[in-house]
This record gives C-alpha cells, structure tokens and sequence, in this order.
C-alpha cells in the first residue's frame, strides 16, 4: 500500500495542478477553473506563465475540476483533472499527484514525468 501512497491513489489524496500557457501564438490564456463546490478564480497568463491550485480527492473518487481556456478568437473548456482520468492506476495516462499540464491551441496536454511525449486530449469544446 506505500507504493501506491507515493503515487497519491488513496482516498482524499493530495493532488496540485500546474497549468502553463505554451499557446504557439505566445498569446495571452486567461483560465478559469472550478468544481462542484469551488471556484479557484480566474487567471491571466502570459506565455510561459502558470496557474496552480491544490485539493484532495474525494471519498468517492469523482473529484473532477473543469477549466475554461479563453485566448483571442477562441473559447475551450477540459476537465482539467478527472479522478477516473488522473487518479486511477488502471487508466492510459496512470495516477498523477502532480499534474502538470501545457496548454495548446490543438489539444490540453499533461505532461510526463519521466520526460516522454506527453498525454494530449481533445478540447471538450
């Protein structure tokens, strides 16, 4: 059960969300992230800028916090993290305690941490 522990797949586990704006068009991101319950506000990002935010999973397992990404002439939003996505041993990018991701104008991307091609996702919209 340590090994898992250290990976963070246990209920309530600490879980930090890194977001960094690597828009190509080295535009401004401005990001808004929520869940059910909380609002963790609205950030402006300059290119290489980031936006983090901590929380614990719940009992459950449901945790999910949705982002809206706004850059000129574009609107997108993504579940930024999802406890069946992010914190579940069995899915295909594995449980984070860190979840680190970039975001781009094709696709939200977490990062590896062993430094491989990183997990890209459709935008929900």
């Amino acid at each position: 059960m340590i090994l898992f522990a250290s990976a963070g797949w246990l209920p309530f586990s600490a879980k930090h969300v890194i977001i960094f704006n690597k828009l190509v068009t080295r535009a401004t991101l401005v990001v808004h992230c929520r869940n059910k319950g909380e609002d963790k506000g609205v950030f402006s990002l300059g290119h290489g800028d980031s936006f983090d935010f901590r929380f614990r999973v719940n009992l459950r397992k449901t945790t999910v916090y949705t982002c809206s990404f706004d850059w000129p002439n574009n609107t997108a939003t993504f579940d930024i993290f999802r406890a069946d996505r992010d914190d579940n041993p069995k899915s295909k990018v594995g449980v984070c305690s860190e979840c680190i991701w970039s975001i781009y104008e094709p696709a939200p991307c977490r990062d590896r941490r062993d430094g491989g091609q990183p997990y890209c996702f459709p935008w929900a919209s």
